[in-house]
């Protein structure tokens, strides 16, 4: 099993602007693409097959990825897109955050089409993350912009994208970066806070998705210097790995036990990670 990352470059950090992959004991293998059209890239996920792997470059553009790194489908560009995370929804679309537009976009995995709006435009002032409950409730991270607004918490719509509540979570220690829903139906958020602080604390804060009552935090050991939380993924062994700055950590989410750093690599600005075969 292979780890790939999406290291940001530009303004989202000093980083490598490519998709690295590594090993499963963390070894750096190199790039896992060479394509011009990987600019830096963003959220990344696996289609459900598990064949493809789909990224958001911040090209203004769509691709997905064959297992050796090929492009093999292009949305063409597309200016105002602007994609933040990406997630496959029930239905089998492909869909982004758009940052600039605040609202997640619907694409068929074809990447043809225009697309079909999910929620609002505008719906929240800054989107970091979402994921889709059993029940087809669409759970969104509302979470601080690099310029400065947010609100911090977490927006809940029906199947239909209706607003059904505003503030599902209000914690004063949440400043979410990505969101991902558990196994065992629970919302899962990387928080940085205050964000963007030198000082900040990094954590995985997990929450009841009917209440939005804090159920545990799991947090990296202070030795380990985790920071700048991106990317949630859980692995097929029942492990929650997210990626960070110069890091890949992973804890036992049964347990809540912090298990350690799974990659370490200088200047990783990590946004988002999957794994392949």
């Amino acid at each position: 099993m292979r780890i790939l990352v999406t290291s940001a470059s530009g303004a989202n950090g000093n980083g490598y602007g490519a998709i690295l992959g590594f090993g499963p004991e963390g070894d750096f293998t190199g790039p896992f693409s060479s394509d011009p059209r990987i600019v830096d890239p963003r959220g990344m996920s696996l289609d459900p097959s598990g064949t493809l792997v789909y990224l958001n470059s911040g090209d203004d553009r769509i691709l997905a990825l064959d297992r050796h790194g090929f492009v093999v489908r292009d949305s063409g560009r597309r200016p105002g897109l602007d994609p933040g995370g990406g997630e496959f929804g029930p239905d089998g679309r492909y869909c982004v955050t758009m940052r600039r537009q605040r609202a997640i976009l619907a694409m068929s995995p074809a990447l043809d089409g225009e697309g079909e709006f999910l929620v609002p435009e505008g719906v929240v002032p800054f989107p970091r993350g979402f994921g889709f409950g059993h029940d087809g409730r669409l759970y969104l991270a509302s979470g601080v912009a690099p310029s400065g607004p947010g609100d911090n918490t977490i927006v809940v719509f029906d199947r239909s994208g209706t607003l059904r509540t505003p503030r599902l979570v209000t914690d004063p220690e949440l400043s979410p970066l990505d969101l991902k829903l558990a196994p065992n139906g629970n919302i899962v958020v990387a928080s940085e806070w205050p964000f963007g602080a030198p000082d900040a604390v990094s954590s995985i804060r997990e929450y009841d998705p009917d209440t939005g009552q804090l159920v545990r935090v799991l947090a990296p050991g202070r030795s380990v210097g985790f920071r700048r939380p991106r990317g949630l993924r859980f692995g097929s062994d029942g492990r929650l790995f997210c990626v960070g700055q110069d890091h890949v950590v992973a804890f036992d989410f049964a347990t809540g036990s912090f298990v350690g750093p799974v990659v370490q690599l200088a200047r990783l600005n990590g946004q988002a990670l999957v794994f392949v075969p």
